[in-house]
This record gives C-alpha cells, structure tokens and sequence, in this order.
C-alpha cells in the first residue's frame, strides 16, 4: 500500500469529499481552481458520494449535519456511516429497530447528529461497568486480561467522546443533564481517566497556552525525532503532572482550578490505592491501574504527534503548529480526531463541523503551509519520526499550495525542518515573549 496513492474505503463520507477536493487541486492548476468545487466521485467511493452537479462539496458537508434538510445524516455506529448501515440491516430490522433508536436518539443528544454517543454510553454500561463489578465480585485471570483489552479497545472512541463532553459542557439534551453529569466519574476510572483531569489539562490549560513555551504537554523544547526526547516528554507528564498541573494553576494565580485538579488528581490516586489495598488488589489492576498506565502513554504519543511539527518561523500560528489527518482511526472511530488545527483555530466547533470548516478555509490552510496527512494517525507519526523516516511521512503528506510542486524529498527536508527542537534563547523571540 502506497500512502500517496491509496485511497482507504473505510473513510467517512465527509474525509472522502475533503481528500478528493484537496487531490483534484493537486491536479488542476490554480488559475482553473473553482472557488467552491462540486462533489469529485472518487472512484473507490462511487456508491457512497452521490454525485450532485447542482451542490458544491461545502453545500453537501452542510447537509449532512442540518436536522431540516433532507440529506440529514446523524451518526449512529462508528463502523459504518448511516446509509451504509441501512443497507447492512435487513429492511424490517431497518423499519422498525434502526429508525425508531435514531429518533429516540435525536431526543437524547444535545446534538442530533450525536446518536453514536448513546450508541457508546449503551455499550460502556452494558460491558465495561458490569464487567468490572463482576471482576471485583468473581475474580479471574482469564477475565481480568480480557477485561483490559476490552477497555483498551474502548478508550480511543471514549476518550475523544469525552473531549466533545468538556469541550461542549456535555453530550445529552438538557433533560438528562444529571446523567450527563455524573456518568463521567463512573466510566472515566474505568478507561484510565482520573476524575477532572482531563478538563482541567486540555481546556483550562493546553488551549490555552497553544504548545507554546508554556504549555506542560508542549513539544518544542524537544527534538521530534529523538527518542530519548520523546521518553523525556512521556516521563515528565507520567510522573510529575499530579504536581505541574496544579502548580501551574497557582503560578496563574488561578487558585480554585489549581485546588481542583489537585484535588481530583490525587484523589483518584486514593481511590485506586483504596482499591487495591483493601478491596482486591488483582482485580483493581485489570479495572484501573492498566488503563491507567496505558492511557497516559497513549495521551502523550498522540501529543507528540499532533505537535511535532511546529513551523521555525511562525510557531504561534495554529495553523502552523498542528496538523490534519484525513485517516481512518482518527476521524471514521475517534470523532473527527484528524481535524487538530480546525479544532485549535475553534475548540468549541462541533465535531461533525472540522471536515466543512477545513474546506471553507481551505485557501487559508495552503497560504498558511499548514501540514495535511492522509493515510496515518498520530501514534504512526511518533511512530516514524522516532525512525526519522522522513520519506514515508512526506508520502502521506497531501500538498497544498507551495507545496505541491516540492518533490519528495523536497517535501520530507521540509518537514524535517519542523521537528527540531527550540533553544531557550530561540523561544522568547520567536514567541513574542517579553523579559
């Protein structure tokens, strides 16, 4: 499989009008650019892009997510967009299991393309709270083990669900404001989060500070493609956030956050020791402890990809700072992860709003060299720069602007050139820091 030929099947409706629209402008010289193309009929995705020449590719994006339009589409599985299922299912099952779960789930939701998130509230408190309770009751090593590859398999699609949770303040209707509040500090242990952490690292403090000098998770005083860098990176957030965090909170003078995520932090920990000290201590290593550790080794590995690229000039810049994938783990399982610098530029957008959003600005996305992927997800961008295999990543690179008539090895020197760590005295000029 060639990263910059291939074209995945299993990428979602939207990912397939974006990736075609940005190769037809590979193909087509600027000046024959259409400021707002139609819809390219891929031909590995024939059946699922309709072809309309009366709608353009941001007309088309827009329909998908407008509950009074026709081609209103909600998201149900992340296995299979909504059409597709619907074809999968037998017409009865279709008529009167499929379509009556998807108005009940409009009705849920907060927003009604968001079925998929009572798709996997269902399913985490169908399997993942009762499994672990029977763990705790009937304890087996065979169970344990399974029980950790369940949640393992789990926690990407949770995790992504919960960053749209405190991102948007909750995922379900008003009604259910209650559930939508309290479900968090029962699954959240169960899938490697401490209580609140999550909220208080990403949205109190890492959009806020931008990867920039002071952002805990910033990757720029690394060397990108450094494994010794990398175990440095990973070890610190591991270690020693329980501390930063709040720390940071403090030296901000924002007291209250830095008591909370104390607060939270250590008192997960407790709760965990509790666990295991005095409840059973196999069953709170399947149930909390593995997940636990594996997820913060996967937060740190997918950082460090979403921000290892980091332009020398202009590091201020979100468009220059973070990326975009346009894959399948990323976008079709984990709610439109891909889509970084469309989330950085508005952390509040909507997730089913990136793929539009991006085409919508898709001039200022070349102008600005921001960097597009296809093909890879953040872990196999870690993945290959700790190798430094620049080649293999200029392959998924999709070009944009100045970048389409690089050659290959134009395009891996240059994005080389954006992984190289920042001296201290390089970060206050090219921050704009005073002192």
């Amino acid at each position: 499989m060639q990263p910059d030929s291939y074209i995945a099947p299993d990428l979602t409706r939207p990912d397939l009008l974006v990736l075609h629209t940005l190769l037809s402008d590979v193909q087509t010289p600027q000046s024959q650019r259409s400021p707002d193309p139609k819809p390219a009929d891929p031909p590995s995705a024939s059946e699922k892009i309709p072809s309309s020449p009366s709608k353009t590719v941001t007309d088309q994006l827009e329909a998908f997510n407008n509950p009074q339009h026709v081609d209103f589409e909600p998201t149900v599985t992340m296995t299979w967009d909504t059409p597709v299922l619907q074809t999968k299912l037998p017409s009865i099952l279709t008529q009167w299991l499929l379509q009556p779960y998807i108005r009940l789930g409009r009705r849920v939701v907060r927003v009604e393309t968001d079925v998929v998130m009572l798709t996997h509230l269902l399913l985490y408190f169908g399997t993942s709270v009762p499994s672990a309770f029977y763990l705790y009751q009937h304890f087996t090593w065979l169970h344990g083990v399974l029980h950790w590859v369940m949640q393992s398999y789990y926690v990407g699609s949770y995790t992504l669900m919960m960053h749209q949770h405190i991102h948007m303040g909750g995922i379900l209707a008003r009604p259910f404001w209650l559930f939508d509040s309290l479900f968090p500090y029962i699954t959240n242990p169960l899938m490697g989060h401490t209580w609140n952490s999550y909220y208080y690292h990403h949205v109190k403090h890492h959009h806020v500070e931008g990867n920039g000098p002071g952002d805990l998770s910033s990757t720029v005083r690394y060397q990108r493609d450094e494994l010794s860098d990398f175990l440095c990176y990973v070890g610190r957030f591991v270690f020693f956030v329980w501390f930063e965090l709040p720390r940071y909170f403090f030296q901000k003078g924002q007291f209250v956050h830095g008591l909370k995520a104390g607060f939270w932090e250590i008192g997960n920990y407790l709760f965990i020791y509790a666990m295991y000290r005095f409840v059973d201590p196999r069953a709170t290593l399947f149930v909390f402890i593995l997940p636990l550790a594996l997820l913060r080794l996967g937060l740190m590995i997918g950082n460090w990809g979403q921000h290892a690229f980091v332009d020398e000039t202009d590091p201020n810049s979100d468009f220059r700072s973070s990326i975009t994938l346009i894959d399948v783990p990323s976008n079709r399982f984990c709610f439109n992860d891909g889509y970084h610098t469309s989330h950085h530029l508005n952390p509040r957008r909507h997730w089913r709003e990136h793929p539009v959003a991006f085409l919508k600005q898709k001039d200022r996305y070349a102008s600005e060299h921001a960097l597009v992927f296809r093909n890879i997800d953040y872990l196999m961008i870690t993945y290959r720069l700790i190798r430094k295999d620049y080649v293999h990543l200029a392959r998924c690179l999709v070009p944009m602007g100045d970048q389409i008539p690089m050659s290959l090895e134009e395009r891996a020197a240059m994005l080389q050139t954006k992984t190289r760590r920042f001296t201290e005295e390089e970060i206050p000029k090219k921050f704009g820091l005073s002192g």
